[in-house]
């Protein structure tokens, strides 16, 4: 089954820190939370303050937490999706320890919704109506981006 997902996460140059993460389902399920220092972390940087504070929820998980419900969700076999997926991916992998840890059956590589879009000529995507850096609505718009580059392949 094909997940699309987002993150928002703090960044220096050295380090990545997951702030939330929302995942999206082929079948129409949605996850999203956020990391328990996830306030502190969004207040970090004038940029996190300004566009990633205001979104979030208070729903938060410890990292643990959030690692065995993305196993429930996502299951056994995913194939996943993100949008400028590199540090998207650093941050899901790292809640399992390194990418070696990540669980039985999941791939070692994310699936990159602009390296598809590169392949296809690169058109403009669909602007996206949601507010963006909240993690889940990221996710849902990859999606939509996934769906439009689907169709513009099969034209």
């Amino acid at each position: 089954m094909k997940f699309w997902f987002d993150t928002e996460f703090y960044e220096n140059g050295h380090t990545i820190s997951l702030i939330s993460i929302g995942v999206v389902a082929e079948d129409g399920r949605e996850y999203y939370t956020e990391t328990g220092n996830a306030p502190y972390l969004a207040n970090t940087t004038d940029w996190l303050r300004q566009n990633v504070l205001p979104h979030l929820t208070g729903h938060e998980l410890p990292r643990e937490a959030i690692a065995r419900d993305l196993v429930e969700f996502m299951g056994e076999k995913p194939e996943i999706w993100a949008y400028y997926a590199d540090y998207d991916w650093v941050a899901l992998c790292q809640l399992y320890g390194t990418m070696m840890d990540l669980p039985k059956g999941w791939p070692r590589f994310c699936q990159d919704v602009k390296q598809l879009a590169m392949s296809l000529g690169n058109p403009f995507l669909p602007e996206q109506q949601s507010r963006e850096h909240h993690a889940l609505a990221d996710a849902k718009w990859t999606r939509e981006a996934w769906e439009f580059l689907q169709h513009k392949a099969a034209a």
